[in-house]
């Protein structure tokens, strides 16, 4: 589905108008530009939502019928949940476990440099450093420091500026690599979180 598909369904479910939800479902699929085929789809994550959409957008705002809407729950249920089938919403981890075949050797010594050469605030750390916060991975970290991130999710969010240098990572440096899980593909398959997920159930079941 494309943003305005999206934005269509917001309208149905919540009222207003299309203008009112397009940019965020268009936030969340940019990273097409990035990754042409479902690879792409590393917004469409709990990391995504709250370490980039909620920055950018906040918590709550008012759409043009005068209603309060959550971003988190138009995020989830207007558009995650929806591309893939209502069956699951992959985390973080579950793409960065895709990310089998990248280069580890050099990688913790290319992304101190990157952090060192891009990053001027401490304050910007937390953000760069999430995914290796949630994942454990150290490859994690390619999905923050790399050229779209720093110049163009930082300045959304209004925490720095365009950097016009040559940029040692780019986004394809993680996403040509990575190998293609059926589960990217509109919930043909689960991933390994929610794989996780339903053994544990049976479990207690």
């Amino acid at each position: 589905m494309n943003p305005v598909q999206h934005a269509n369904i917001s309208v149905k479910r919540r009222g207003g108008e299309l203008e009112d939800y397009i940019d965020i479902h268009a936030l969340i699929d940019s990273t097409k530009m990035l990754c042409t085929d479902n690879r792409h789809r590393i917004l469409h994550t709990f990391w995504g939502v709250q370490e980039v959409i909620i920055p950018i957008f906040g918590h709550h705002f008012e759409n043009s019928a005068g209603q309060s809407i959550e971003v988190k729950d138009l995020c989830e249920k207007d558009h995650l949940l929806v591309d893939f089938h209502h069956r699951f919403i992959p985390t973080i981890g579950d793409f960065v476990a895709a990310m089998q075949d990248i280069p580890s050797d050099g990688l913790a010594k290319r992304l101190e440099k990157f952090h060192a050469d891009v990053i001027d605030d401490p304050k910007l750390s937390a953000t760069l450093l999430s995914p290796l916060s949630v994942t454990g991975q150290l490859k994690s970290l390619l999905i923050t420091h790399n050229s779209w991130f720093i110049n163009t999710i930082l300045p959304m969010m209004g925490k720095s500026e365009a950097k016009l240098i040559d940029f040692d990572i780019s986004p394809d440096f993680f996403f040509n690599p990575m190998r293609f899980e059926l589960w990217m593909d509109n919930g043909m398959a689960a991933p390994p979180s929610a794989v996780k997920l339903q053994e544990l159930k049976m479990k207690i079941a």
